[in-house]
Formats: structure tokens, C-alpha cells, sequence
């Protein structure tokens, strides 16, 4: 026979089961139906969101510079509420969402900078009052990070922990991230996670990724040899040396930029042609002779660590095995920077929330490397907290609307400000309740 104080305890486990379960019940249906005011709310702040990227874009600010950028940033995280940072390295800004609740931090970054006339100018993009342009699509990127900014203040009683939104300065120069990190930005912050997004060619309601790698990385290789009468030899040597390094067929599809979005060669493609390369800038080669030495350099890119870790042991054995081994005084790197490299874990994850919350469809696995220089410093902060990279499209193919950045017709249709600020909203959401 069970006793009363058994029948007591058990009744109490039973109702503190039930009771967990309606609570557990209820906060489902609260993140689910948090995903629906997310979407509400960025409607809803939509045109002002539009007005805020049209400012950005009719004053830009190139590396460095971005003054004006960064008080305006001020400006508005302290309107929402937010503890703000500023002048981190230079003109960076960090906003802190702070819930009052334990849990996860999580950071999301966007960069500043524009691009200065000098290096580039387009026709269509006239609307800039400085000598410079956001043919880049950074004043998109601070316009989402602020639209997320916005919305999560307003669910912040549905969440918990903390979100740091970094403004970087200079990204444009590789120099912002850097800068930031070496100014303290991680004595103010200290995130779990971090996040950003770039605008990419797609349209306006895809976003794209990939684990690992995104971008090819490049170094500049040198070979230094002692002065001799060998000199012309050598150089010609070494030339061809660092050239048959080498493993793409110089009629190869892999040269036209239209290829990195061919379905069947391209970059979302599993059988792209774009991964597993190394080729050699042939443009690049720079001889120099002092009275002691002459080097040969040259600008190598690559799609994976390996390929750029055996590169310099490949190049010493076969000069130690030549006739001017005598004279080799070293081969080594001589400019490195750190590559963007998406934490693999977090990738699945990311594309998982997304997908479950808008859609399968609305997202681009990427399978290659891309090989055309490009990159980004945001490298800087993920080899100090591991995060995820993602392109946002900002196309309209139907208006001739093509937002390849640095391209000379670079356009954006401004509706990819609410596919960024939704996504990327619900994916903090999902992360911080992980």
C-alpha cells in the first residue's frame, strides 16, 4: 500500500511535470510567433531603413575617414536604447543589447567604409556628394545591422543574454578588424558567436555561405639567391619555377568571371571547377637586385590551407636540387593576411534556422573558393571567436538591377534590407536560444 506522503510527493511531480510542460508549450509557441513580429517589425521600419541607407550612400566616407558614419551609428543605437562604444580603432562603433538575462553573447558585424574615386568610378552612381562611393555595398550592410539592431530591441523581453553589433571601420584598406582587435574590442565584448553578411551578385531574397573557405587566399612568395654572375639565369629560373606551381590550364572556363555563376561549373555548383586551384599572378613577378642578393616575388592565390602550406617546401627542394643551390639564401612568404574561414559547425547550423524559419529556396550552398582578390578582414575577428560569413543578394534582374560590388553598373535593390534584417534577426534568435 502506498503511503500518504508518497501519493503527496507523487501528486507534486505529476503537477510540476504538467506545469513545465504548459510553460515548455508556451515558450514554443513564443519563438514561433517571434519570428512573425520580426517580420512585422521590419516592415514596419522598412522606408525609414531606406532613408537611413540613402544618407549613408550620399555621403560616404573611405577608409579611415568615416567620421560623420560612426557619429550617425552613435546617433541611432543610443536612440534605441543600446550601450554604445566608440572610437575602437579608429572610428568603431559597438552597440550592446544587454537582455538582463543569462545566456549566450552573440556579435554581428558590418563595415563602414566606401570606396574613393581614385580607384574606381561609375555612371550610374552619382548620387555621392564626397569623392567617394559605396559601390561596395556597405551603407546596406549598416543599414541591416541597425534594422536588426531595431528589431531585437523590440523582442528583447522574448530573449536572452547579450548582442554586440560591431561597426568596423576600414574595411576596405584590410586594416578595420585589425584595428579593433588591437585597440581592446575584445576586452568590451566577449562573444560566443559572430556573424556578417556582404552584398553579394544573387537576388534580393537569397543568402549564401559555405563552410571553411570562402575566398581564395593569396601570398606574395619571394626566392632570394646571392648575387652572381647566374643573375639573369636565376631569374628566369625562378620565374618559370613559381609559375609551374600553377595547376590551371590558361584556356581554362576558370579565367571568365562569368563562370563563378555558371550552374553547372560555378561557384553553387558540388562539381565546381572553382576549388582545389593554385594559380600564379603573372602580372605580379618583381625582380630585385641590391649588392648582396637578387629576389624574384610573385602574387600566388590558392583555395586551400594545404596547397599554400606546400608551396614553400616544394620551391626549396627543387632549387636544392638545382645548380644554384649554392646560392639560395631563402624562399618564405613576405605578405600574408588572414582569409575568412567559416566556423563548420555554425554553418550547418545557421543555414538550418534559416531554412526551417523562410525557406530552403531561398538559400545558396556554395561549394568553391573565390578567385578574383577579393576577401575581407572579418577574418581578423574569426580567428578569435568562430562565426559565419554570409553574401546577402542584392539583385533585381528583371530592373537590370545587378549588385556585383566594385563592378561599374554596381546597383542594389534596396528590398534586400528586409530579407537581411529578417533572416538575420531570426537567426540571433535561434543562436542565442541554442
Amino acid at each position: 500500500m502506498v503511503s500518504k506522503e508518497k501519493i503527496n510527493k507523487l501528486t507534486l511531480s505529476i503537477l510540476f511535470i504538467f506545469f513545465t510542460c504548459i510553460s515548455y508549450s508556451q515558450n514554443v509557441k513564443e519563438i514561433g510567433n517571434i519570428h512573425t513580429n520580426i517580420k512585422k517589425q521590419t516592415n514596419s521600419i522598412f522606408d525609414n531603413l531606406v532613408s537611413i541607407r540613402n544618407d549613408f550612400h550620399k555621403i560616404p566616407e573611405v577608409s579611415g575617414k568615416e567620421k560623420r558614419t560612426s557619429k550617425k551609428i552613435v546617433q541611432h543605437l543610443l536612440s534605441l536604447g543600446l550601450k554604445v562604444k566608440k572610437n575602437i580603432g579608429g572610428y568603431g562603433v559597438v552597440g550592446i543589447l544587454d537582455t538582463g538575462k543569462k545566456g549566450k553573447s552573440i556579435a554581428w558585424r558590418a563595415d563602414m567604409d566606401a570606396v574613393s574615386l581614385h580607384h574606381h568610378k561609375t555612371e550610374k552612381n552619382t548620387t555621392s556628394k564626397n569623392k567617394a562611393q559605396h559601390i561596395c555595398g556597405h551603407d546596406i550592410n549598416m543599414t541591416v545591422a541597425l534594422g536588426i539592431a531595431e528589431v531585437l530591441v523590440s523582442q528583447k523581453e522574448q530573449l536572452t543574454g547579450k548582442v554586440y553589433f560591431i561597426f568596423q571601420p576600414s574595411e576596405e584598406s584590410y586594416t578595420g578588424a585589425k584595428a579593433m582587435i588591437d585597440d581592446g574590442l575584445f576586452k568590451i565584448i566577449s562573444p560566443n558567436e559572430i556573424y556578417g553578411c556582404h552584398i553579394g551578385p544573387m537576388p534580393t531574397n537569397i543568402i549564401s555561405t559555405k563552410p571553411e573557405w570562402m575566398f581564395a587566399d593569396y601570398k606574395t612568395v619571394t626566392i632570394s639567391f646571392k648575387n652572381s654572375n647566374y643573375n639573369e639565369e636565376i631569374k628566369t629560373y625562378s620565374k618559370k619555377l613559381i609559375s609551374d606551381l600553377q595547376n590551371v590550364a590558361p584556356d581554362c572556363k576558370f579565367w571568365n568571371p562569368n563562370s563563378l555563376g555558371d550552374p553547372n561549373i560555378g561557384l553553387a555548383n558540388p562539381n565546381t571547377i572553382f576549388k582545389n586551384f593554385l594559380f600564379v599572378n603573372q602580372n605580379s613577378f618583381n625582380f630585385k637586385e641590391t649588392n648582396h642578393q637578387t629576389t624574384i616575388s610573385a602574387y600566388i592565390g590558392a583555395s586551400t590551407k594545404e596547397q599554400l602550406k606546400a608551396v614553400i617546401p616544394t620551391l626549396k627542394k627543387k632549387i636544392l636540387n638545382s645548380k644554384y643551390a649554392q646560392k639560395l639564401i631563402n624562399v618564405q612568404y613576405t605578405y600574408e593576411r588572414a582569409n575568412l574561414y567559416n566556423d563548420k559547425s555554425l554553418t550547418q547550423k545557421s543555414l538550418k534556422h534559416v531554412s526551417d524559419i523562410y525557406g530552403a529556396k531561398n538559400i545558396v550552398l556554395l561549394y568553391g573558393e573565390m578567385p578574383d582578390y577579393r576577401g575581407d578582414d572579418f577574418a581578423y575577428f574569426q580567428e578569435h571567436v568562430p562565426g559565419v560569413y554570409f553574401y546577402l543578394g542584392g539583385s533585381n534582374f528583371e530592373k537590370g538591377i545587378i549588385s556585383m560590388p566594385h563592378a561599374p553598373n554596381f546597383q542594389i535593390d534596396e528590398t534586400c534590407i528586409k530579407t537581411g534584417v529578417t533572416y538575420f534577426s531570426s537567426l540571433i534568435v535561434e543562436r542565442l536560444s541554442n
